[in-house]
């Protein structure tokens, strides 16, 4: 069965960092693109960052740039997004995806960033 178990919100302060994990199992996670998404209340969901299956690529929406980093340790499964300098605007719930291929449609339960002071 394909998972993807999202883990490492929370609430912070802005300015402060959060670094987010996404375990992934019953795919050949090594031959996929990750990426993470997050959605805010009364928003669609929105693509944050991408990597491609060897991580030697990374793409990043503008609004994050220069802020949050992508990675991903194929030994593991695990796609990571470290994200500093937090603002309340990050607030969301965040999820990963593999994008292309059969799992596309697979996701997990999300994990909570809320940005408050």
């Amino acid at each position: 069965q394909v998972r993807l178990v999202e883990s490492g919100g929370g609430l912070v302060q802005p300015g402060e960092s959060l670094r987010l994990s996404c375990a992934a199992s019953g795919f050949t996670f090594r031959l996929y693109d990750m990426s993470w998404y997050r959605q805010a209340p009364g928003k669609e969901r929105e693509l944050v960052a991408g990597i491609s299956n060897s991580g030697g690529t990374t793409n990043y929406a503008e609004s994050v740039k220069g802020r949050f980093t992508i990675s991903r340790d194929n030994v593991v499964k695990t796609v990571y997004l470290q994200m500093n300098s937090l603002k309340p605007e990050d607030t969301a719930k965040y999820y990963c995806n593999a994008p292309r291929g059969p799992y596309r449609n697979v996701w997990g339960q999300g994990t909570q960033v809320t940005v408050s002071s």
